[in-house]
């Protein structure tokens, strides 16, 4: 079973890099960016409705909503950001320094979140082996912008 999950962990990270890529000609043939934009919302809810039958949906009890953080609401725009950037960013960059980036700022802000325990991630100490990873990531980043 860890093996199913990390093999899903792995296909979303190639879904992403790839989504970088189509967000970007999508915006280039379209020639209107938020457009593109919500071209790709439309999709992310057919994915959702489409999924839907199979995980369930339900609508929550009004404690169960007065009791989400206030930071929790903020995750959609978060990752309308990240369309945006994908939109405007990603082809002017490259896959691989547009990816590269992307996931390297992940890693270490998921370092971080892990030694603190932020936004709901139980927390896992920064010791020496994850620095060091964050480091090696941070070195591929500048081996892969080299030119």
């Amino acid at each position: 079973m860890p093996f199913l999950i990390a093999a899903a962990a792995a296909i979303a990270g190639i879904l992403n890099t790839v989504q970088s890529g189509a967000n970007a000609s999508l915006n280039k043939a379209l020639d209107q960016p938020i457009l593109a934009a919500l071209v790709v919302t439309a999709a992310n809810v057919a994915v959702y409705l489409a999924a839907a039958p199979f995980i369930g949906i339900g609508w929550p009890g009004s404690q169960r909503i007065a009791g989400v953080p206030w930071w929790a609401w903020l995750g959609g725009a978060m990752g309308a950001t990240y369309v945006l950037a994908t939109i405007f960013i990603a082809e002017r960059l490259g896959a691989a320094v547009f990816t590269g980036i992307t996931v390297t700022a992940a890693i270490i802000t998921s370092v971080l979140l892990d030694h603190f325990g932020w936004v709901g991630f139980a927390q896992h100490t920064a010791d020496p082996w994850r620095i060091l990873g964050c480091a090696l990531m941070i070195g591929g980043l500048v081996l892969v912008c080299l030119r």
